[in-house]
């Protein structure tokens, strides 16, 4: 029979933690509300200026761009989207496994890794693929400016010719519970399929394409990566709720299974000292 004292320590010690784990949920719950209407409040932009851009690159035949030139896949950067923190289920786990499966369906190619996030950016260290850029400890105060510098740097190794594509991996904010692995390409801006030009809205604009062009891709690109951020962000929150909040039940419950056991343990110790105490008196008489 387990000893008492050592089960009331571990009780306690679950109770610690338990709080631990039910201050985190709390906080993650209120920095997820806040995080929630950054990208609600992104998402309309983002994907109107997508459309916009898309309706101008279909129709705009002859007019080009560094930045809408197609070189093919043989050098890829990829921008990996974790975590600086861990404790949020299999958050950074979904991440890292889709980039690894993009990596062996890419063997062939030259492929860069651009790290956002601790998590992602200390298993990526260990591994065979170079790190050409990371970021990390920006989602404690995420801003724009963290957007446009990582933006900034894709944008000019990419206008420069030192890589072909740009792909970014990272978790969209579906719901508290659910968040969706996302593999989308950045670089080159792609055109609309020939089926999909139909149902483009025909706009007039008043500036020539090519100087729209250039200040509208950039902040495309700018913005996409900005909601990639605030997505991850979001979900990050998301996901740590769910696992602390898991993390508390399996507390309580264990709380539980343990003053059982303890209650047993002490029952278990009244009877043998009073079946002492009747052995010891019959024994007298």
């Amino acid at each position: 029979m387990p000893n008492i004292l050592d089960i009331r320590r571990r009780i306690r010690s679950v109770k610690n933690t338990q709080q631990i784990t039910k201050a985190m949920k709390m906080v993650s719950a209120a920095k997820l509300r806040r995080a929630q209407e950054r990208v609600m409040s992104a998402r309309p932009y983002a994907q109107k200026i997508l459309a916009v851009l898309n309706s101008l690159v279909t129709r705009s035949e002859g007019q080009t761009h560094p930045l809408l030139e197609d070189r093919g896949n043989e050098r890829i950067q990829l921008v990996v989207i974790t975590a600086d923190k861990g404790l949020c289920g299999a958050f950074n786990s979904n991440i890292v496994k889709a980039a690894l499966n993009f990596v062996g369906e890419n063997r062939n190619r030259q492929l860069t890794l651009n790290c956002v996030g601790r998590k992602g950016r200390d298993l990526f260290r260990r591994g065979p693929l170079p790190i050409a850029h990371e970021a990390v400890n920006i989602f404690a105060r995420l801003d724009y400016s963290h957007a446009r510098q990582i933006a900034g740097t894709l944008m000019e190794e990419f206008a420069n010719r030192e890589m072909d594509a740009v792909y970014l991996v990272y978790n969209e904010f579906k719901s508290v519970i659910q968040q969706r692995i996302v593999v989308e390409q950045l670089l080159p801006i792609q055109k609309l399929a020939k089926s999909e030009e139909g149902s483009l809205i025909d706009y007039i604009y008043e500036q020539s394409p090519g100087e729209i062009f250039g200040s509208l891709i950039p902040k495309h690109v700018e913005v996409q990566v900005y909601r990639a951020l605030l997505e991850s962000a979001a979900a990050e929150h998301g996901a740590r709720m769910t696992a602390m909040d898991a993390a508390t039940n399996n507390a309580i419950e264990l709380i539980d299974s343990l003053t059982l056991t303890m209650n047993r343990a002490r029952q278990a110790g009244i009877t043998k000292e009073i079946i002492e105490i009747v052995s010891g008196a019959a024994a007298l008489e």
